[in-house]
């Protein structure tokens, strides 16, 4: 069955994949060297287990001459509405055992309060409908509900300390946000790290990253800017990341200090929203 078939299937997808491969004579190894993407990734695609990026998809379009097939038929999300650019990032998440994310404005979208996230798309330019922010509230609640599970996945969030303190719809729903991940680092659900103002520069200050494991798979780490982001999962780029991370934590306060003073600041809004 051709992916035009059914659009929706990543197996689909692999197996055409697959097949466009085959005709064009080359091994998964002469496809990756072309496409500046490792084995490991088109061997994941064609296996079903994981979706290539927009970019991906037309850098295998290019060297396959499929005539754009990989790119329109690219796997759906059901509806569900994400940035583009984090389309890849937001299944990996669902699926990672181990989360470790850096995020320097905003809390990251899996820790986010209905009230927190409704303000922040409610920024968006161009503007949303009322219908398009519904529909995008949903699908970023949803991906909370990963923590539901007491377990896994084992997610460390490291915080700059604005993340804290720019109040994103004011401060009772500030107070809200804040007081929600404490009790989520206080059940033992979540490490949360503040990177405070006084640590000055550090490792991981140009963007948000988002470290990945898995159980069968090897890591990945997603890293974003303004409108844009990009899955790596190139030994030494995951590499270079980790050890980025580590040394921005290493400055970081401690989670218990972390978690003190995020009840503190929320205090302050609390008071300042009475």
């Amino acid at each position: 069955m051709a992916i035009e078939d059914n659009p929706g299937s990543r197996s689909s997808y692999g197996e055409e994949l697959r097949r466009r491969r085959e005709a064009a004579g080359l091994t998964q190894e002469e496809l990756s060297v072309r496409a500046i993407m490792s084995r490991t990734h088109i061997a994941h695609i064609e296996a079903g287990r994981r979706r290539p990026s927009v970019e991906d998809a037309r850098r295998l379009d290019e060297i396959l001459q499929t005539g754009g097939v990989l790119e329109r038929f690219l796997p759906t999300l059901d509806g569900r509405r994400v940035a583009e650019h984090f389309e890849a990032a937001k299944e990996l998440q669902q699926q990672a055992t181990v989360i470790r994310e850096y995020s320097a404005e905003l809390v990251p979208g899996i820790l986010q309060t209905e009230g927190y996230a409704r303000a922040v798309f409610q920024t968006r330019f161009p503007p949303m409908t009322d219908e398009e922010c519904d529909k995008a509230l949903v699908t970023r609640l949803g991906r909370a509900r990963i923590l539901e599970n007491p377990w896994s996945p084992v997610v460390w969030a490291l915080l700059n300390e604005a993340v804290l303190r720019r109040p994103v719809g004011g401060p009772t729903v500030m107070a809200e946000q804040l007081r929600h991940i404490v009790e989520l680092g206080e059940r033992r659900r979540i490490r949360a790290h503040v990177l405070p103002f006084g640590t000055g520069a550090h490792p991981l200050m140009e963007g948000a990253v988002s470290l990945m494991w898995f159980e069968d798979l090897p890591p990945v780490v997603y890293v974003e800017g303004w409108k844009t982001g990009k899955v790596w999962e190139l030994p030494s780029v995951v590499h270079q990341c980790l050890s980025a991370y580590d040394l921005a934590l290493g400055d970081a306060m401690s989670h218990q200090q972390s978690l003190a003073l995020m009840r503190s600041v929320a205090e302050e809004y609390e008071h300042e929203a009475r």
